[in-house]
């Protein structure tokens, strides 16, 4: 046996649905801000920029030491001046925040703009790292997940800037290309952390390299401006969270709350005995779970019917099949008590007739018992109902002839008379309306059969020129057991289910069985019409 989870009162658990939900809506909107967060096309295009920027400041200051630091004996002969080299390159550097080195044509160093002259000999400038601030923490998050997202994403890692005692060109590539005429530049990693741009350019005389000049410049307002960007994405992405996460929680309630009522519904009814528990009404919602509510109360409905209808049929059986039993028990109690032969010969004769009276009762309940199940199972089919009319007429002309009754057969042939649906059993609809109409013509009478197609309806009616049908039973004459016989016929010859049948049959089609006296129509003859209307295809 399956046990249900227990519900702990005062304690809702968070549905399944909502918590799907939630964990799709927020994996997403997580893989699309960290998607945003690592920027590396972003990060490569202000790498561009900077290296833009000083390329063109190398160009400038480059072509100023060509001019002004330059001293030539003869055309061909130009020299760099160190000293007046190494005072221009600190005042060109002064206002930027570039280190700037000076390399002569052999490679050695001339000048170094972090390098000063002072009383005790050389002292180098370092710059100290800004005091740190409230966004800390924040940077050093955002710089190791920079340092992972490079790990999985970026392509061969850049190679690391190494700081000599005493440089010469040889130690930088892009400073041997200046040397030999050609601008260059270059993207390290920084040992600590950060990058390290450089740009040199050759510092020409007359289109003679008398040296290369060297510029390098931290990434710090690259990093500063990847972390503007990147605190902006996250309050985006916290924003957006927020609003996914409450969006989610509502949409899922929608959803499971409406679900969770349907089921705590169908639980009371498949306990209940009775009509009082019904299914919740979302039809105004308008959607999907609406539709379910439609159909499950439906449902519903239709299974109470059945269920209604059950137990009506087997009451109405009951009653049916207790008036011939208590006639033969009379019968028979009588017989056993009697001794003439002649009486006792009648008895006999009851009995014989509430025997078959009994089964034929029981052949038609069966019949009709069977008839639910087995107009579910079958399959449906094409049928044209003038050709089935008329063969109709041909199977029961010779029974109608008998009894000096004619049939008449109206179907236009150009109609195109065709429905879907199971042929046996419309047979069987036909085959009980004619021999109603049969047993209730008189001598002489005509039975007339008609069709006719009403735009999506096949119009089929059976007119007969008997007594018609008692005032006010017209929608009686359908139900299980009602039986209005002729006077001369032998009772108990009908068991009152053919009709019900009949409209069982014609319901289950998705058409409409009706009868009716004919002197309310236009003919006004006397007679009974029935009238069946099938869906045409």
């Amino acid at each position: 046996m399956s046990r249900r989870p227990e519900r702990h009162p005062g304690r809702r658990p968070i549905s399944p649905v909502i918590r799907r939900i939630l964990a799709v809506n927020i994996l997403a909107v997580m893989v699309l801000g960290v998607g945003l967060l690592y920027l590396g096309e972003y990060r490569a295009g202000l790498i561009d920029a900077e290296l833009a920027a000083l390329r063109t400041q190398a160009d400038l200051f480059a072509a100023a030491l060509g001019e002004g630091a330059t001293s030539s004996e003869a055309p061909g002969e130009e020299e760099l001046i160190q000293a007046v080299a190494h005072q221009m390159v600190r005042r060109l550097v002064a206002a930027t925040a570039t280190r700037a080195r000076l390399f002569a044509d052999d490679g050695t160093l001339i000048s170094d703009s972090q390098l000063l002259v002072g009383p005790g000999g050389l002292v180098q400038i370092e710059e100290l790292p800004p005091p740190p601030t409230d966004g800390e923490f924040l940077s050093v998050f955002l710089n190791t997940y920079d340092r992972l997202a490079k790990r999985l994403w970026a392509g061969d890692e850049l190679p690391v800037y190494r700081e000599r005692a005493n440089p010469t060109a040889p130690d930088y590539a892009e400073v041997m290309e200046a040397l030999a005429g050609e601008a260059a530049d270059a993207v390290y990693a920084a040992p600590q952390e950060g990058l390290v741009l450089s740009v040199t350019a050759p510092v020409q005389r007359y289109k003679s390299v008398l040296g290369a000049l060297m510029l390098t410049k931290d990434g710090r307002d690259i990093d500063a401006a990847l972390l503007e960007v990147r605190l902006n994405i996250l309050k985006v992405f916290a924003v957006a969270l927020t609003v996914t996460v409450l969006l989610s929680i509502y949409l899922a309630s929608t959803i499971a709350r409406p679900l969770l009522r349907l089921v705590a519904a169908a639980e009371r009814v498949r306990r209940g005995r009775n009509h009082q528990h019904t299914i919740p009404d979302f039809g105004d919602r308008g959607d999907e779970i609406g539709v379910l509510s439609a159909a499950l109360r439906d449902m519903t409905e239709a299974l109470w019917s059945r269920m209604d209808a059950i137990e009506g049929f087997a009451a109405d059986v009951a009653h049916e099949i207790k008036n011939p039993l208590s006639s033969l028990r009379s019968a028979v109690e009588t017989a056993a008590r009697v001794n003439n032969p002649e009486k006792q010969r009648r008895l006999l004769n009851i009995i014989q007739d509430d025997v078959q009276r009994l089964d034929r009762l029981i052949t038609d309940i069966s019949n009709a018992s069977r008839l639910d199940a087995e107009l579910s199972r079958a399959e449906a089919a094409p049928v044209e109902v003038g050709r089935m009319l008329a063969t109709l007429v041909d199977l029961t002309e010779a029974a109608a002839e008998s009894r000096d009754i004619r049939l008449k057969l109206d179907i236009p042939n150009d109609d195109d008379l065709i429905v879907n649906g199971m042929e046996s059993r419309l047979v069987q609809v036909f085959r009980n309306l004619l021999a109603n109409a049969i047993s209730f013509s008189p001598a002489g009478g005509v039975i007339t059969l008609r069709a006719r197609r009403d735009n999506s309806t096949v119009e089929a009616e059976i007119l007969d020129q008997g007594p018609g049908i008692p005032e006010g039973k017209e929608d009686a004459i359908f139900s299980r057991f009602y039986s209005e016989r002729p006077p001369d016929e032998k009772f108990g010859t009908h068991s009152g289910l053919g009709l019900s049948i009949s409209k069982q049959i014609v319901d289950a089609h998705g058409g409409l069985i009706a009868a009716e006296n004919r002197h309310i129509r236009e003919d006004g003859a006397p007679g009974a019409r029935f009238i069946v209307r099938l869906p045409a295809t």
